[in-house]
C-alpha cells in the first residue's frame, strides 16, 4: 500500500514502514486484526458503564491502544507457538509465518513491541492498570499451549477476551470493581467459549491425529455443540444480569433480547457434518454482538 507525498519525491509505503516485522498486510493477516471486533466494544462498554456516560478521552485513547496491543501480542504469539501443527494442518498452510512471509524472528520481534506498547499505554491509564499489565499478557500467552493439555482451552481463550470489560472499567474506576463489569466478564467468557468450539470443529480430525484437546476432538460432536448451546444460555443470563446490576434502561433489554436471537440462529447454523456456515456463526454474527453490546449499554444509560 502506497500513498504520494504531497509535496513530490519519493511516495511512502505502509509496507516499507512495517519491515521490521514483515509486510503490513501479513502482519494484519498473522493477527487477524479484523476480530479486534469481538473484545474492543466490550471494553469500552466497561468503561462507558464505569464512567456513567462518556469516559475521559484520554483513558479512552490509551485503553484502546493497549487493548489492539494486548490482542496484536496474544495472536501472534499464538502463531509461533502453533507453527509446527500449522505447518502440517492443510487449513492454515497459507498463514505468513508458515509461508515465510514473515519469519520467527520477526514474529518475536512483533510480539515483544506489542508488549511493550501494551504495559506503556497501561502506564498512560492509571497505576492499577500498570499493575496488572504484565499479568494480563502472562494470562493471554497461556491460552496457546493449554490446547495441548486441556479441552478447557476453548474457556481460558473467553476468559481472556472477558477481561475487556474489566479493563474497560478499571481505567475509568480504578479502586473499585463492582458486579456489573464481572457479570460481562462471565457472559465474554461463555461467548466466546461458545464460537471457538464452533471453530474448532473444522479442526476436529486433526486435533484428534495430533492429540490437541479441543472440545470436538476430545468430548465427540454432539456433546461439544450441547457444550456451546449451554455456553450461549449462559452468555444470554450474564448479559441480562449485568443489565439488572448496572442499572440499564429499558433499550438494554430489546438488545439483550436481539443478542439471544442471534446466539439461537448462531447455533442453529452449526452443524458439524456440514461447515459450510461455520465463518457466519463464527465472525459475522458474532461480529455484530459485541458492538451491539455496546450500543445497548449506552442507551440504556442515556435513555
Amino acid at each position: 500500500m502506497r500513498f504520494k507525498n504531497p509535496l513530490g519525491g519519493v511516495s511512502l509505503s505502509v509496507d516499507a514502514l512495517s519491515a521490521p516485522f514483515g509486510k503490513f498486510t501479513d502482519v494484519c493477516r498473522m493477527i487477524k486484526i479484523e476480530h479486534s471486533v469481538f473484545a474492543l466494544p466490550y471494553a469500552w462498554a466497561g468503561a462507558v458503564l464505569a464512567a456513567r456516560g462518556l469516559p475521559p478521552l484520554w483513558s479512552l485513547f490509551f485503553l484502546t491502544i493497549a487493548m489492539v496491543a494486548a490482542r496484536s501480542f496474544a495472536m501472534a504469539f499464538n502463531r509461533l507457538v502453533d507453527l509446527p501443527f500449522d505447518r502440517d494442518n492443510p487449513r492454515t498452510q497459507n498463514r505468513p509465518l508458515v509461508t515465510g512471509a514473515i519469519t520467527t524472528k520477526q514474529t518475536w520481534a512483533f510480539c515483544a513491541f506489542m508488549a511493550i506498547i501494551f504495559v506503556v499505554a497501561c502506564g498512560c491509564i492509571n497505576q492499577v492498570c500498570l499493575w496488572l499489565s504484565v499479568p494480563a499478557l502472562i494470562f493471554s500467552a497461556i491460552y496457546s499451549i493449554l490446547k495441548r493439555f486441556s479441552p478447557m482451552c476453548h474457556f481460558w481463550l473467553g476468559a481472556t477476551l472477558g477481561l475487556a470489560p474489566l479493563a474497560g472499567w478499571l481505567s475509568v474506576s480504578p479502586n473499585s470493581l463492582t458486579l456489573p463489569p464481572l457479570l460481562l466478564f462471565l457472559a465474554v467468557t461463555f461467548w466466546v467459549a461458545a464460537f471457538d468450539i464452533y471453530y474448532a470443529f473444522q479442526d476436529m480430525d486433526f486435533d484428534m491425529a495430533f492429540d490437541l484437546h479441543s472440545i470436538p476432538a476430545t468430548c465427540g460432536a454432539e456433546t461439544a455443540l450441547a457444550l456451546a448451546a449451554f455456553s450461549h444460555a449462559m452468555t444470554s443470563i450474564f448479559l441480562l444480569l449485568a443489565g439488572f446490576a448496572a442499572g440499564l434502561h429499558w433499550p438494554w433489554y430489546v438488545v439483550w433480547l436481539g443478542i439471544t436471537t442471534m446466539l439461537f440462529v448462531e447455533h442453529r447454523l452449526m452443524k458439524p457434518q456440514d461447515l459450510r456456515h461455520v465463518n457466519t456463526a463464527f465472525f459475522t454474527l458474532n461480529g455484530i454482538i459485541s458492538p451491539v453490546v455496546l450500543i445497548g449499554v449506552v442507551l440504556g444509560i442515556y435513555l
